[in-house]
This record gives C-alpha cells, sequence and structure tokens, in this order.
C-alpha cells in the first residue's frame, strides 16, 4: 500500500468522551488551571514540562496567549462531571506530508492524574488522529529520567523506539529524550481496548476500575 499523508492538521474543535472533554485551550480555563497548580504538590508535576506553574491567574492567562501565538494546538482537559479544567495537552510536531503527530505538553492535575479522566485525555487525541484525520504514526516523547511518563506511554500501548541522547537543554538542565510511537496498523487493536476499558460497565460506583487497561501495541 502506498502511505499517504494526512488530511489535515487537528481543528479547534471540542472532542466529547464519557469522563473528560477536550476544549481548545483558552483565556476562560486560566482560572481552573492556575488552581489545579498550585494544589499541594500541583507545582511539581510541572518538573518534566518546558514551562513553570503560573504564580498568578494572570500569568496562566498569558502563558495561553503564547502558546496559542505558536504552532502548536493546546487543549484543556475538562472533567465532564464537574465542568473544571483539570488538566492541558497539545498537538505538536504536526508533520501532515509524513502523517505524522504527537501529543506533548502533558499537564495532566492532580484531579485527573492517574485516572479515567487521563486515560480517555489520551484516547481521544490517538483516535482523532487515526479515525478522523488519517495519521500514519502517533508519538509521544519524554525526558529519558520521567519514569512515570515512560511507564504511562508503555501502558497506553505506545512502543518505545529509542533514545535521543543530549536531545535537549531545558531549565539548565541536559536531557536524553525517550520516543515511543503507536501506528495506524496496530490503532484498531489498541482502540478496541481502550473502549473496552473506557466503557461505563468497567467502573464501580465510586469510579474504581474493574478490570485493568492491557494495551500492547
Amino acid at each position: 500500500m502506498i502511505p499517504r499523508p494526512a488530511q489535515a492538521a487537528p481543528a479547534r474543535i471540542v472532542l466529547d468522551g464519557h469522563y473528560a472533554r477536550l476544549e481548545p485551550l483558552d483565556r476562560r480555563h486560566a482560572a481552573d488551571l492556575f488552581a489545579v497548580a498550585n494544589m499541594p504538590g500541583g507545582a511539581e508535576r510541572f518538573r518534566w514540562l518546558f514551562s513553570e506553574a503560573p504564580e498568578s491567574q494572570a500569568a496562566a492567562e498569558a502563558w495561553i496567549d503564547q502558546v496559542n501565538a505558536g504552532q502548536d494546538r493546546y487543549v484543556a482537559v475538562i472533567d465532564q462531571a464537574s465542568g473544571k479544567a483539570v488538566g492541558q495537552q497539545a498537538w505538536m510536531r504536526i508533520r501532515l506530508e509524513h502523517g505524522s503527530i504527537e501529543i506533548g505538553g502533558v499537564y495532566w492535575g492532580l484531579p485527573m492524574a492517574r485516572s479515567r479522566l487521563a486515560t480517555e485525555a489520551l484516547f481521544l487525541f490517538a483516535r482523532h488522529a487515526f479515525d478522523d484525520l488519517g495519521y500514519r504514526r502517533f508519538e509521544w516523547k519524554c525526558n529519558n529520567a520521567n519514569e512515570p511518563s515512560k511507564a504511562a506511554a508503555t501502558r497506553f500501548g505506545f512502543r518505545f523506539e529509542g533514545i535521543f541522547r543530549q536531545d535537549m537543554i531545558v531549565k539548565g538542565q541536559g536531557r536524553d529524550t525517550a520516543w515511543f510511537s503507536m501506528l495506524d496498523t496496530e490503532w484498531p487493536a489498541l482502540r478496541a481496548e481502550f473502549e473496552r476499558w473506557l466503557s461505563p460497565d468497567n467502573f464501580n460506583a465510586a469510579g474504581q476500575q474493574k478490570t485493568k487497561l492491557s494495551a500492547r501495541a
């Protein structure tokens, strides 16, 4: 089969799930994101990001203006139950001609970390990239020292590809970058497992999973 480019870059649209909703990042999300980032332990989750935790709502608004002026396309992760923004993530390295796209800039605040909201936020990106836009490759990258991020990539079914040594200087520190990907040929099986795990039937009244996600590329 002749490989084809992707159909389009992600547009500024809303993606809805059972538990999470992804909205184009806007100043209206600043208050919620500032509050989440400044919860006890919230600022520590910025350790591996390019930015620091905002020190005020105005700083959060300025950061939103800055990233929206760039090439990456950020979204806010909304908790469907509360209607509040609890995290953010972005489409990055959008290469239409190669059919390749990356999820990055991920800040999943403590209210959604290691939860079905986080899993669904990832799933909504992957489904939109593969099923709606025709991408061939979906990437995840992180600092090689960021063990939780590497574990999350593996749990979600990304395949480890290798390490780019001395890839970047971030916050004054050298960074080796670990690369992960999933491909369109792997997606149907992964999608089925995500859909099974995210089904409301897989959770009890307290929101605890009955079975684990077994996404393996």
